[in-house]
């Protein structure tokens, strides 16, 4: 099985212009993700997929395989689709670009699953929300699923809500998914004749296309504390944490 990695890359970020760029200590954001990609054993290769020439460029002056893309798409999951037809694979594993401090061993819990269900065309990783903050803050996407792991919806909202009791767990989403090429054949193509499904445009959370036309998506557990970069703010925390990475030694700059 020929697998690849895409990670979705545009500059005209409405929250954060130009944050695949930011520098975290002495490197930008997108060669973080790339290098943490590089070292999942079970990609066959890893792109960056970008609509823009600076990310492309500088891409390219650090050794970072990139691929320019349509400045068209109105998602990252249309983006990775792109991809997928011109690098043929049987499956293609999307990592979020802003997610520079996701780990190798969490990127390939999104993998594992396709080994051992060949119907299943799906996959997404969650992780249990420690911090309260984020149960109600809207910028973290709340995952519900059923027993079985699949999700049943996700939503900005603080939701289930805890009528009854408070002895409820919540999960966010961990922006790294594992696709199968019809899966996202079918989601470009919705997107090209429909636009954007009801409710994944009311959310805006991209992975509600699949689950609002019935395809199952398959969640898995992880334990992850990464810290997505949505915001200047959030740049700042993970630039603390690598620069105390670093002075720790548990990170080498090569």
């Amino acid at each position: 099985m020929k697998i690849i990695g895409v990670i979705p890359a545009r500059y005209k970020s409405s929250r954060f212009p130009g944050k695949p760029l930011a520098d975290i200590c002495g490197k930008p954001m997108i060669w973080w993700v790339y290098n943490q990609c590089k070292k999942v054993e079970d990609f066959d290769e890893v792109y960056v997929a970008t609509d823009d020439e600076r990310i492309f460029e500088t891409c390219r002056s650090l050794g970072v395989e990139a691929i320019m893309t349509s400045d068209s798409h109105k998602t990252g999951t249309d983006r990775i689709g792109e991809v997928a037809r011109k690098i043929p694979a049987d499956l293609i594993v999307n990592i979020q670009g802003d997610e520079p401090l996701l780990e190798p061993a969490t990127i390939k819990k999104a993998i594992e699953p396709f080994y051992s269900d060949p119907e299943l065309k799906i996959t997404n990783l969650m992780t249990k929300i420690h911090d309260p903050v984020d149960v109600v803050n809207p910028t973290v996407p709340k995952v519900i699923t059923n027993k079985d792991g699949i999700g049943i919806y996700l939503t900005r909202a603080t939701a289930p809500f805890p009528k009854g009791s408070i002895d409820y767990s919540y999960y966010k989403q961990v922006c790294v998914y594992g696709f199968k090429p019809d899966a996202l054949e079918f989601y470009c193509d919705y997107g090209i004749k429909y636009g954007k499904a009801k409710i994944e445009a009311v959310e805006d959370i991209e992975i509600l296309r699949f689950i609002e036309n019935g395809y199952k998506v398959q969640y898995m557990e992880v334990n992850s504390e990464t810290v997505a970069v949505d915001t200047p703010n959030d740049l700042e925390k993970v630039r603390a944490i690598v620069a105390a990475k670093i002075e720790n030694g548990e990170i080498v700059i090569e």
